[in-house]
């Protein structure tokens, strides 16, 4: 696995850590705006996630979708438009 790639699997493991504790606050029934607080982190710590991951892999996305015409072309530009909309 390149370094890149590693980043990102890091930055993966490191959500994960923090949804596990997510679902400790809500079992704790700790005050709504620390979980609030860690859902923002989350949700922030995925978006960004989600623009390494493409960013890594835009070439070889970009030559999947081409490969595979204008059908591809149109679900790469869906799976975009869907992860933007999550922005």
């Amino acid at each position: 696995m390149d370094a890149e790639r590693m980043k990102i699997h890091n930055r993966l493991r490191r959500i994960e850590g923090q949804i596990r504790g997510l679902q400790k606050m809500v079992e704790r029934q700790d005050p709504c705006v620390d979980i609030l607080t860690q859902l923002a982190a989350v949700t922030s710590a995925m978006k960004k996630t989600g623009i390494a991951v493409f960013r890594v892999n835009m070439r070889r996305c970009l030559n999947e979708a081409t490969s595979k015409g204008r059908k591809g072309q149109r679900e790469l530009e869906a799976a975009l438009t869907r992860y933007i909309d999550l922005s």
